[in-house]
């Protein structure tokens, strides 16, 4: 108990925590202990009750994909003949639609598609830029990494050349748990740690803001969790690079892992050991999408600042069972029945 005290006065004096302690927080600490530690890092970090929300919708331009996530019921293989390749037509559809219920960017993300080459997501980047003013927040680190594959290109080449034709930020999607024995049974197909990491850092270097993620409550450890934070952190030391780190639970209906779902306790109490061990990032984004409009509000006590999208669409997680959905009126007052200030932001939080 004397080494749980002296470690909770650590986190107060606003001293950084090394994997070790973090694992003693979340085994030995009572929850609301971590939200009381939590709840006062967000404070340090955004000194006001504003709670922020991001309007857009999530395009996903096609679901065809090699990567054979156990995870995930939203793709098809490319041998189905199932999966499809968004038309122009319906592209353009989906950003007026989200343009006209006052949505700022979209979030361009899709499968590992081995029949897509280069110039598709080139002209389809320049095609939206010449045709909306809207923020292009797209491809996650696998589909870098996996375009960079096909195409022959270094990642910063390809990076480089998404961002001159017109993309203006990179999801932390596909991150997973950042340790390479949790990767190869859960995403076999997709990029290993190093590489996930290569492309964030590489992005950062020209400029590009990000967010990280981290999906939990599958096949991994604890110490896996925290050695997943301890690598974004590392990184966020070097470059200051992320926006925002988003802990969401796995949802295992109509996936191949067969494994409970998280409860709401210990989702709480990852994201307050993500606030105090994240201690160089600003923001944290609660997961209404996979939590519930309950949770979601507890989780304003548990660190987190945001409340992440209205989600005007959402595929992946809806094909694992959760139907979660909120309009920006509903999420407004979640956050201030709440007792905090609802304000809309852009991809980098700045309020609009």
């Amino acid at each position: 108990m004397d080494n749980l005290d002296t470690l909770v006065g650590k986190v107060c004096r606003g001293e950084r925590i090394n994997i070790k302690e973090a694992m003693t927080l979340y085994n030995d600490a009572d929850l609301l202990a971590l939200g009381y530690l939590a709840d006062g890092i967000r404070f340090w970090h955004k000194p006001n009750r504003t709670v922020t929300f991001v309007v857009d919708r999530n395009i996903n331009y096609t679901d065809i994909c090699v990567s054979g996530c156990r995870f995930c019921a939203f793709y098809k293989t490319p041998e189905s003949g199932d999966g499809y390749v968004i038309t122009r037509e319906e592209l353009h559809h989906k950003i007026e639609e989200t343009l006209e219920l006052g949505g700022t960017q979209i979030l361009l993300q899709g499968g590992l598609n081995p029949d897509i080459p280069l110039s598709y997501y080139l002209d389809m980047l320049g095609d939206i830029k010449e045709n909306f003013q809207i923020h292009i927040h797209g491809f996650s680190p696998p589909e870098i990494a996996y375009i960079a594959e096909i195409s022959k290109l270094s990642i910063q080449e390809t990076i480089s050349r998404l961002q001159e034709a017109g993309l203006d930020s990179i999801p932390g999607g596909g991150a997973e748990i950042l340790s390479d024995d949790i990767r190869k049974m859960v995403s076999p197909g997709k990029c290993m740690t190093e590489t996930w990491l290569k492309v964030m850092e590489t992005a950062h270097g020209l400029g590009m803001a990000t967010t990280a993620t981290m999906m939990f409550g599958h096949l991994e450890s604890l110490d896996h969790i925290f050695q997943h934070l301890d690598r974004i952190r590392s990184l966020q030391d070097r470059t200051g690079g992320f926006t925002a780190f988003i802990p969401w639970t796995f949802q295992p209906h109509n996936t191949r892992i067969g494994k409970k779902k998280a409860t709401s306790a210990q989702y709480l109490r990852v994201l307050a050991l993500s606030r105090i061990y994240l201690d160089n990032f600003d923001n944290i984004q609660a997961s209404w999408v996979t939590q519930g409009e309950k949770i979601a509000q507890m989780a304003l006590f548990y660190g987190a600042n945001d409340m992440g999208s209205t989600m005007i669409e959402e595929n992946v997680v809806a094909s694992a069972g959760v139907h979660f959905m909120l309009p920006e009126s509903e999420l407004r007052r979640l956050i201030e029945t709440a007792g905090f200030e609802a304000k809309q932001r852009d991809c980098f939080y700045n309020f609009i």
